[in-house]
């Protein structure tokens, strides 16, 4: 026996949701693409092990930093 389910109709809750989680993640990655391509080193606080992480995921991009 075969259960169907049909989607119901999206409440505005759902709606509102959706758009949270996505400018969420738009944001997240903006932040993140500051961080790797253009930050260079100025927010690392935690010493030269996060400047070179960052580094080495510019040269990963393509982004020229030299």
């Amino acid at each position: 026996m075969a259960i169907a389910h049909s989607p119901s109709r999206a409440t505005g809750l759902d709606t509102l949701a959706t758009v949270l989680v996505t400018a969420g993640v738009v944001l997240l990655a903006l932040l993140t693409l500051y961080l790797v391509g253009f930050d260079q080193g100025a927010v690392s606080r935690s010493g030269m092990y996060l400047h070179e992480l960052m580094h080495d995921g510019r040269h990963l991009l393509g982004v020229p930093c030299h």
